[in-house]
Order: structure tokens, then C-alpha cells, then sequence
């Protein structure tokens, strides 16, 4: 019976089960429980793709390009949902301002949950299904973009370059978002396809960049007191930089390489801008300590992964270069996976871990289990950049690729999934 126990230490014993209604008790609960959900359904839904264009035994129907409806769901499905928990717990922080309820964002987040959970089904079942689904989510998004610059608004702080960065790229994605539905309609692949990675760049890796901007340097110095909090503005500025020309070679490039005189003028800039940024991106990341940061996993999972995205830049630039001779770039998959497996990903993974942790009241620190969670995302990322290379066994490289990382978000999701529906261990709201 307890007697042993004050009545509030009862209480709390029987709130640490699993509730639906403790999702609502704070904007990353819910904004990250329904991104794992996103995110296991659309790894799986790949691996099952992957599988059927290596096997006689599944036989999928399609309504549309399962490679265009890849792309839209990784860019736009699971992120803009972990968008959603961090923004609105720490951007009123950033901005001084009050935090929204999770109520009020429990519509937008469900919205995107629901249409994207449509959009996969709709891809085999029908293409209406899909395109209302797509509709729901664009929705969603949009309503969350409201919010978040309803919050940037009220703010009288003097410092918003980060937040106001993050508005902007949450915009850029509404219209992409927008521009992918509209081209589907009238059957434009090639522009839809076009909209999708204007999405990644313009905003995925705009909000993902600004935050690393900010918060990298700070979890480094808090973490590691001998490490200076060193974030200059011009890194920022670098990186923006490099996520525009990404967008912009992406409609130059939209009918597909180059051809005709003007082709190899492009493809030396374009390789050459691309090594450099790259270079200074891997420059920077050694300045804001990744070799220090290796004592300290979380810390690592943060540096390793903003290392990633002056990889991929540096492939990037490799691939024009290496095409000049070529006639064509090579190895561009490479560097697109280099970005968003390698790089966001991995940022995905360390970030919402290490807010997971801190706002569920356990130790913020990366344990065996996840740590080995993100050494497999590394595997994952190495294999899916090596299945980019032109070689007789690279398309079988896919699946594997494909079944580990569904696995491993999968087991990692279920793992933060467990804490949302719980309360705090302890004690406190929140």
C-alpha cells in the first residue's frame, strides 16, 4: 500500500507510466514524438522500396516517382517536425519572450504527422490520396511558420539574427513545399524534384547551419571549460552563402548537367566555390574543437556530424571537377547523402538527444547505446555515399544501406519515443 511513501512520491510512481495526454505537457514532447513516427514509418517504407527493386517476391504498384516521394519525406517530414519541439522550446528563450502551449502547436504538428503518413500510402494506393496529404502537411507547416514568426514579432530583444534566419528559411520552405504540390498536379517532375531540393538547402540546412551556428560553440564551452564559445558571424554568413548557390545550381541544373560551351565555365566554378567552402567549413570545425570534442561523446556527435557538411561540399566540388574530364559530374549522390545522411542526420540525432535528456531530467550525456546508435549512422552514411560510386556493386549497396538506417532511428525512436508519454524523472514539469 506505500505507507512508507508521502502521497506525492505515490502520485508521481504511478505518473511515470506511458500517457498520452503527457505529450502535451511540453512542445518537444509532442513535436518529437510524432517526428519518430515519421520517421520509422518512412525508413521502413524505403527499405520496403529497396527491396522491391531487388526482388521477384514484393511487387509494389506506384502512383508516382517512389524516388521524388523519398525525397519530399526526407526533407520535409520528419525534420520540420523536430523543427517544431526545438524552435518553440528554445526560441522564446532566444527571443525573451513567452513560450507558446503545446496545444496551440498541437494542430500544425499533427497536421504534418497525418499528411505525411498519407503521402506514403498514397504513393501505392492513389495519387489523390497523396497530393491531400501533401496539402495537409504544406498546411501544417505553413501554421507553424505563423507561429514561430507571431513569437519573433513580440520580441524586443536586439540580437534575432538567428531566429530571424530560421523565419526566412522556414518561408523558403512553405514555398517549396507549396511549389512541390503545385508541380505534382500538373505532372512537372523535374520541377517538383527541383522544389524538394530548394527545400533542403533553402531550408533544412539553413535552420539546421543557423542553429549549429549558435548552439555548437555554447554546448562545446559548457561541456569543456578550457573551449571558448567562438562563433563569428562570417561562418554564419559562409554557410548561408553556400546553401543559396546550392539552390541556385539547382534550377540551373534543373533539365539535368550542362551541355554546350558554357558547361565547363560552370562546372570549374561551381567545383571550385564548392572545395573551398568545403575546406573552410573542415577549417572550422577544427577550430571549434572536434579533436577535443572526441572526450565527450554528445559533444562529438555535434562536431562529427557539422564535419560532415564540409565533406559533402568538398565531394561536391570533387564531382564538378572530376566531371570537367569527364564530360558530366560524377559522384553528386555522394555528396547529397554526404549532406543529409552525414550531416543532418547525425545533428538530428545529437541535438535531439541531448534535449531530450536534459528536459526529461536524466544525465545529458551520450550513453553506449547511443552512441552506438550514431556510430551505425555513420556506417550508414559511408555506405550510402560509397553506393554513389560508379561501380558494378554499388547498386547493391542500397538495401543494406536502407535496412540500417530504418533500423537504427527506428530502435534510437522508440528508445526518446518511451520518454514523451512520461513524466520527468525528477519530478519536475516540464
Amino acid at each position: 500500500m506505500n505507507r512508507g511513501l508521502p502521497s506525492g512520491e505515490a502520485l508521481v510512481a504511478l505518473d511515470r507510466r506511458w500517457r498520452v495526454s503527457n505529450l502535451l505537457l511540453a512542445p518537444h514532447r509532442l513535436g518529437f514524438f510524432c517526428a519518430m513516427v515519421v520517421l520509422a514509418a518512412s525508413g521502413g517504407w524505403w527499405a520496403l522500396v529497396q527491396l522491391d527493386r531487388v526482388s521477384v517476391s514484393v511487387v509494389l504498384p506506384y502512383t508516382f516517382s517512389p524516388t521524388l516521394a523519398h525525397a519530399a519525406v526526407m526533407t520535409f517530414g520528419f525534420i520540420p517536425l523536430f523543427f517544431s519541439g526545438f524552435l518553440f522550446t528554445a526560441g522564446p528563450k532566444w527571443l525573451g519572450v513567452a513560450p507558446l502551449t503545446t496545444r496551440l502547436l498541437m494542430v500544425p504538428i499533427l497536421m504534418q504527422a497525418g499528411g505525411w503518413l498519407l503521402w506514403l500510402t498514397g504513393t501505392h494506393l492513389h495519387l489523390v490520396s497523396a497530393l491531400f496529404g501533401l496539402a495537409l502537411a504544406w498546411s501544417g507547416l505553413t501554421s507553424m511558420t505563423w507561429l514561430f514568426w507571431r513569437l519573433i514579432w513580440r520580441s524586443r530583444e536586439q540580437d534575432q539574427l538567428h531566429a530571424r534566419t530560421i523565419g526566412v528559411a522556414c518561408l523558403i520552405g512553405c514555398l517549396s513545399l507549396g511549389g512541390l504540390l503545385a508541380n505534382l498536379v500538373v505532372g512537372a517532375t523535374a520541377v517538383a524534384m527541383a522544389c524538394v531540393l530548394t527545400g533542403l538547402w533553402g531550408f533544412v540546412v539553413v535552420v539546421v547551419v543557423t542553429v549549429a551556428h549558435r548552439m555548437i560553440p555554447f554546448f562545446t564551452s559548457s561541456a569543456m571549460p578550457f573551449q571558448t564559445a567562438w562563433r563569428p558571424f562570417w561562418a554564419l554568413g559562409l554557410m548561408l552563402v553556400a546553401a543559396v548557390l546550392e539552390c541556385i545550381a539547382v534550377w540551373v541544373e534543373i533539365d539535368g548537367p550542362l551541355h554546350g560551351p558554357m558547361a565547363p565555365v560552370w562546372m570549374l566554378a561551381r567545383g571550385a566555390w564548392e572545395l573551398a567552402a568545403g575546406s573552410a567549413l573542415l577549417w572550422l570545425a577544427r577550430v571549434w574543437g572536434l579533436a577535443q570534442s572526441l572526450k565527450n561523446r554528445l559533444i562529438a556527435m555535434l562536431h562529427i556530424g557539422f564535419t560532415w557538411l564540409g565533406i559533402a561540399l568538398v565531394l561536391g566540388g570533387l564531382s564538378q571537377l572530376i566531371g570537367l574530364v569527364q564530360g558530366s559530374p560524377v559522384f553528386s549522390l555522394g555528396s547529397l547523402h554526404a549532406v543529409t545522411i552525414g550531416c543532418l542526420s547525425s545533428l538530428m540525432l545529437a541535438m535531439v538527444t541531448r534535449v531530450s535528456c536534459g528536459h526529461s531530467g536524466r544525465a545529458v550525456v551520450a550513453d553506449h547505446l547511443v552512441w552506438s546508435f550514431f556510430l551505425l549512422l555513420q556506417l550508414t552514411a559511408l555506405l550510402r555515399v560509397a553506393a554513389a560510386a560508379q561501380s558494378a556493386l554499388a547498386g547493391w549497396l542500397l538495401l543494406p544501406t536502407a535496412v540500417i538506417w530504418a533500423a537504427t532511428l527506428l530502435f534510437w525512436g522508440g528508445r526518446m519515443g518511451s520518454w514523451y508519454g512520461r513524466v520527468r524523472a525528477d519530478g519536475r514539469p516540464g
